[in-house]
């Protein structure tokens, strides 16, 4: 049965989870979530996922939320992007949902989807700061290495490089990041790689 993954394209998180099976050759399908409408505060997708958040993943009577959740389950089935530390590969991946796309997220929000009049006055100077540093931190893990974690590439560098693709300006420059802009470039190499907004449906109106 193929699998429903309902997501949205500005989403980083729905990105990853949508990254992961589409690179793992997994028999599932995009569900469009009219996030910018207003469909994640429905009572019929508070049912589906109570956090009324995206990405979620309905698989055989299975419901998954949490791309990190996603990922893992996915790699787990099919026995692809897990190899090395398992410890490892978690832990960066909890670090991302926390420091990076956790913050990226947010700024990115703030910076191109929310009105002028709406952000919170100090928000994007306080969460530039924030991305600078985490991206910093990644930068200086990929210096000499070619993968998040051992020799291949894993479901840790699917969740680290979730906002990195976007067009969208965040304050993230790819030339002032030569080891992230390598890296993000083998990503891209990996045959069955998309974009976001070629994988699932744009929900921003006018995008």
């Amino acid at each position: 049965m193929t699998a429903r993954l309902t997501c949205f394209g500005e989403s980083g998180n729905a990105y990853k989870a949508a990254l992961t099976m589409e690179l793992a050759g997994y028999d599932w399908a995009p569900v469009h979530l009219d996030f910018f409408g207003g469909a994640a505060r429905t009572d019929d997708f508070r049912a589906l996922n109570e956090m009324g958040e995206a990405p979620v993943l309905e698989e055989d009577g299975l419901v998954l939320s949490q791309s990190c959740v996603i990922q893992l389950h996915v790699a787990e089935r099919t026995g692809r992007f897990l190899d090395g530390d398992r410890n490892e590969i978690l832990r960066w991946m909890f670090w991302d949902a926390q420091k990076g796309t956790g913050q990226q997220g947010g700024l990115r929000f703030l910076m191109n989807f929310l009105p002028e009049e709406k952000r919170p006055e100090g928000a994007i100077d306080w969460l530039t700061g924030r991305v600078q540093a985490a991206l910093g931190v990644l930068e200086r893990h990929l210096a000499g290495r070619d993968w998040m974690v051992g020799d291949a590439p894993t479901i840790a560098d699917f969740a680290c490089c979730g906002y990195l693709y976007y067009p969208e300006p965040f304050g993230f420059d790819r030339a002032a990041h030569p080891n992230i802009d390598a890296w993000l470039d083998r990503i891209a190499a990996l045959p069955g790689w998309k974009h976001p907004y070629d994988l699932m449906q744009r929900a921003f109106p006018g995008a």
